[in-house]
């Protein structure tokens, strides 16, 4: 089948999904759900053909790995998705004009969701259930390197959608070419939104070529600033969880930001990294603190390129600042604006560090590690949004939805 025809014929299912009441649609994420789980081996199996084809030490490795537990939690997040209210259908504006016509403003679907994506694949059962959710239907263009794991998921989509009598085009998985990148970003008579989730590589490929609207999301240049009288043993626990609880993700912390005053700490705030080996790039100042404490092969100075990088992995980068200006000016310099942090005692600067930072997410006394879609109580994520049009930070349901007007008559004419 060419893809003009699949785009057509998710457009088509897109209409049949925005009429489908709330209750088929919850039923069909809880037997999603239950199938995720009873069909776990096959998954797993499917998943392994995939890593098999990946060095395990590149840091997408963790990403692609699908597990019992993993797939136990995915299971979890549809079943939430399901226990959330619809956001469809809600009445947001309601006002009778002087010449009595009726204008409501009602949420409706974004229609087509057209969403490219590398080596993820529970991406595929979170963008499925938040789309279906919000009566979207789904274009998934996902990496070849998870090209088994990704077509094992949506067989079991299809399978569900078949037993609800859903069309299953409502969910489509792309070939994992190139080609079909190229005619899904420029699918504008089909396609309603496009959502690139990855590295920064992809999402400027996106944004450069597509047609099709973007909303931008993913890239993570995340930064914890350390304040010159920060509790230590906040500290300590912070940046350990903000950087090793999950290296591969795109709220992991990047580069540390550290008040001259906090130096004298600097080799307890780091001691607990040593454990997961990771590996610091520090500046001249914090270099020399940590020389001879800090496993010499974990150490390396500082180069430029180092602030402003997404590691994705056990890496990061120190910065000496004299100041909360300096560390505002750093982030600003070189943040992707999704999630920046600030570890600090003093009230008047936590304010103002939340204040002047411009993010998706802004943290006080807390690990990065809280941007996302179920830990903020979305259920789950399509992604996060570091753009400002539309939708910004974690995207669940409402992000999902525009809104349309309805305006009821009764033989009223514009004068001419």
């Amino acid at each position: 089948m060419d893809l003009t025809t699949i785009f057509q014929n998710t457009q088509k299912a897109s209409r049949a999904l925005a009429i489908l009441s709330a209750d088929r649609i919850n039923a069909i994420l809880i037997d999603l759900a239950r199938a995720a789980v009873a069909n776990a081996p096959m998954l797993i199996a499917e998943n392994e053909k995939d890593l098999a084809r990946m060095d395990s030490s590149d840091p997408k490795f963790d990403r692609l790995k699908l597990s019992e537990s993993r797939i136990s939690d995915i299971a979890k997040d549809i079943e939430n998705v399901a226990r959330l209210d619809s956001p469809l259908g809600r009445l947001l504006l309601e006002k009778e004009l002087a010449n009595g016509l009726n204008l409501k403003k009602v949420s409706v679907p974004l229609g087509v969701v057209g969403v490219i994506y590398e080596a993820r694949p529970n991406v595929t059962f979170d963008v499925f259930a938040l789309c279906l959710k919000t009566g979207n239907a789904s274009v998934l263009k996902g990496g070849s390197d998870a090209s088994y794991s990704n077509e094992a998921i949506i067989a079991l989509i299809h399978d569900v959608l078949k037993k609800h009598g859903v069309d299953v085009n409502s969910a489509t998985l792309l070939p994992s070419d190139r080609k079909a990148t190229e005619a899904l970003l420029t699918a504008i008579e089909y396609v309603d939104v496009i959502i690139p989730r990855g590295s920064q590589q992809l999402i400027n490929f996106v944004r450069q070529n597509a047609k099709v609207p973007v909303i931008e999301t993913g890239a993570g240049i995340v930064h914890t600033y350390v304040d010159a009288n920060a509790s230590l043993e906040k500290g300590r626990a912070i940046i350990n969880n903000s950087k090793t609880r999950r290296v591969s993700v795109c709220n992991s912390l990047d580069c540390l930001l550290v008040n001259q005053n906090q130096l004298v700490n600097l080799r307890q705030l780091v001691a607990p990294l040593v454990e997961s080996n990771v590996q610091l790039f520090a500046d001249a100042r914090s270099h020399a603190v940590l020389k001879g404490s800090y496993p010499q092969e974990l150490l390396s100075e500082a180069r430029e390129e180092h602030f402003g990088t997404e590691f994705l992995d056990y890496k990061m980068a120190i910065k000496t600042v004299d100041s909360l200006d300096e560390a505002l000016d750093h982030i600003a310099g070189h943040s992707s604006k999704h999630s920046e942090a600030i570890i600090s005692e003093d009230e008047q600067n936590i304010e103002r560090f939340l204040n002047s930072v411009d993010a998706a997410a802004v943290y006080a006394n807390s690990s990065t590690a809280f941007t996302d879609g179920a830990q903020f109580g979305l259920g789950a994520e399509i992604g996060i949004s570091t753009q400002k049009l539309h939708a910004r930070g974690p995207m669940g349901l409402e992000e999902l939805t525009s809104y349309k007007w309805i305006v009821r008559g009764n033989g009223q004419v514009r004068p001419a």
